[in-house]
């Protein structure tokens, strides 16, 4: 997330001081640009490894202050999220065993984040968005407590106006509205950094667009959120959701969001982009800058351009043009923040491998990319990717259109491997990580696939928290062993689970799949319903989702006995139901539901949240919660 030292401008003064800094900035780059003060001719790589922190229950531990405690480590960092922490890997220079030291060194901090987590009663899992995250994960008690993250929720949630609400459409739907930021720890990634030249920076960036997409659909590792089974890599699709700082007012006048792809190819310089983000996105943070950049530039010195990097921080493309100052000397790299992290090391670094043989491979085939495919073709093919994953279909060069699978196993992987080679990788690295590429792909066993099947795998058996739990549980084993994702075992439902942490609250076994009726539907309905369904209480609700009654199988026993019930009499839901049910809301613990049940001696509690119908729970249900806690207590016992 950058640097820690900003604060949400105060006045409009302080805004405009930080802008004519800004300004100054872009054209002191473009003067070291026009005096050659950026570095040249060498080729380096780098990553961040982002990672989530779990508890016992494999789900979200906000430990992460605890943890970097522990480890004291200076490539370790905190995320926005207590339940995230980061590790940024040694930068390698692009030739012989650089994929190899960068696997090792992976290796290195993930063992050691393991053992520090360990410590602190945590386990380390990687994966774009873990699976047993809530909503009750995301409110402003979970962010890391640093000025930079409250400036930066309150400027986004200012600038909006409201609270975020998005609707994502996959197997599941998913419909949030959200009142912070949070939602923005939902996603963790292995982003990789590819130090380029400043003249080439152009055409290379014009070719990381292009592959992004092919890459992605390789790479997908975050198919669920809140509990719903959602795009290929939904990543892509929140995050855009998470920091969107627009008005309803800009939405519709179709003002960009300030996580984006792009819409154009870029023509000559870096600067193309940095002025075009100053354009579009306002200044939301704030930091101490340089005094005269220019004077510095004019000097031979290179100054850090403190304004730029940070507005840059706030405006996150999929492939981000970043600047930097390392021992004095200024480098412009290349940042791709579509890799998701996981499934394991080996998988993470296959991409990289993708990712980086690809860029020099079409780099030595190809002048100008722009001739060659439309850019609508490949924002198209990233879009796809996203949702589909390696089933996508893919656009590519002379109008031609094929799966993604074909496109990466005929066309793109013998391309990356001819990049790797021109830069004298050692072939043994390059056999080995591509070799990883091509078996998943062949397979079709990307993190997603492999989770969606594990699901499915487990359909019918537990609840859905169980399986949620299940699924991470068998991710996080096989995480540990090294295998890469193409040759994992699905997840099976885990029967030495201890299920007490998923009976905690009503919320984590409620039924949601819920079939209501209307005041006004005559009792017939209801009752077909309960015989249909099985069921013995029918929630009763109004037009927008509120809870105004609740019909019980007793109310109907009721009316047959006074023999209002065939013939020509048309009784409503409305005169037989139970206004003002006794109800529950979805943070309450389960053994306050029992309580409450016994206390108003009802066999069935609506689950309801500012008014709203959310859930159901029966006594059905809590018989099924005691069986289960109580086999498992009478089984610890013998």
């Amino acid at each position: 997330m950058g640097e820690q030292n900003i604060e949400e401008y105060a006045d409009e003064s302080t805004r405009q001081a930080f802008m004519k800094s800004l300004l100054d900035e872009v054209r002191a780059l473009e003067a070291m640009l026009d005096k050659g003060m950026v570095e040249s001719g060498v080729s380096r790589i780098g990553a961040e490894q982002e990672m989530f922190l779990i508890d016992k229950a494999h789900k979200p531990a906000l430990t992460a202050l605890d943890v970097l405690k522990t480890l004291d480590d200076e490539r370790f960092t905190h995320e926005l999220g207590l339940f995230n922490i980061e590790a940024n890997l040694s930068v390698q220079e692009l030739h012989s065993d650089c994929l190899s030291r960068m696997e090792a060194e992976a290796q290195e901090v993930y063992a050691k984040a393991r053992k520090a987590a360990a410590d602190n009663a945590s386990e380390i899992a990687l994966i774009g968005i873990l699976p047993t995250l809530t909503k009750k994960n995301l409110g402003l008690d979970s962010m890391v407590p640093t000025p930079r993250y409250y400036a930066l929720n309150d400027a986004i949630m200012a600038l909006r106006g409201d609270d975020l609400q998005f609707t994502i459409n996959g197997i599941d739907q998913l419909v949030v509205s959200h009142d912070n930021l949070m939602l923005e720890a939902c996603n963790t990634s292995f982003q990789v950094h590819f130090q380029v030249s400043p003249d080439d920076f152009a055409r290379l960036y014009n070719i990381a667009q292009t592959i992004t997409g092919p890459l992605l659909a390789a790479a997908v590792n975050s198919p669920i959120l809140l509990g719903k089974r959602l795009w290929h890599e939904t990543r892509i699709s929140v995050f855009e959701y998470s920091v969107d700082a627009r008005s309803s007012t800009h939405q519709k006048r179709g003002l960009k969001p300030r996580v984006h792809f792009g819409d154009h190819w870029v023509d000559e310089s870096v600067t193309e982009i940095f002025k075009e983000d100053i354009a579009r996105f306002r200044v939301i943070l704030t930091t101490e800058t340089e005094d005269n950049p220019l004077a510095m530039v004019a000097q031979g010195i290179a100054p850090k351009l403190k304004a730029l990097c940070l507005h840059n921080g706030t405006v996150y493309r999929w492939n981000r043009a970043c600047y930097g100052v390392h021992n004095g000397v200024a480098h412009l790299r290349i940042e791709n923040r579509v890799i998701p992290s996981g499934p394991t090391i080996i998988d993470e670094i296959a991409n990289t491998a993708f990712f980086v043989g690809m860029m020099a491979g079409m780099a030595a085939r190809v002048d100008d990319v722009r001739e060659l495919i439309p850019f609508d073709d490949i924002k198209a093919n990233f879009m796809a990717a996203a949702r589909d994953g390696i089933r996508a279909q893919m656009n590519w060069f002379g109008d031609t259109h094929m799966p993604a699978q074909e496109l990466i196993l005929e066309h793109l992987l013998p391309l990356a491997e001819e990049g790797l080679q021109s830069y004298a990788v050692d072939e043994k690295d390059i056999q080995r990580y591509l070799g990883v590429i091509r078996d998943r792909v062949t397979t079709r066993r990307t993190g997603s696939r492999w989770a969606l099947e594990s699901l499915q795998n487990m359909h019918g058996r537990g609840t859905e928290d169980q399986r949620l739990r299940c699924l991470v549980s068998s991710m996080v084993e096989q995480q540990t062993s090294g295998q890469p994702i193409s040759e994992w075992s699905l997840a099976d439902f885990c029967e030495q689970q201890d299920w007490r942490d998923s009976y905690l609250k009503v919320s984590q076994f409620m039924a949601t799949d819920l079939f209501t009726v209307r005041p006004n539907d005559i009792v017939d309905f209801a009752a077909t319903l309960m015989d249909w369904r099985h069921v013995r209480h029918v929630p009763v609700e109004g037009d927008d989702g509120e809870l105004v009654g609740l019909v019980s199988h007793r109310a109907l026993l009721r009316l047959v006995a006074t023999g209002r019930v065939g013939g020509e009499h048309k009784v409503t839901v409305d005169e037989i139901m139970k206004r003002n049910p006794v109800t529950v809301n979805s943070d309450a613990t389960t053994v306050e539901a029992i309580r409450l049940m016994r206390e108003a001696k009802v066999a069935c509690l609506p689950v309801v949240d500012d008014g709203k119908l959310l859930g159901l729970i029966t006594e059905h249900d809590l018989i099924i919660v005691s069986s289960h806690l109580l086999e498992r207590y009478l089984d610890e016992g013998q």
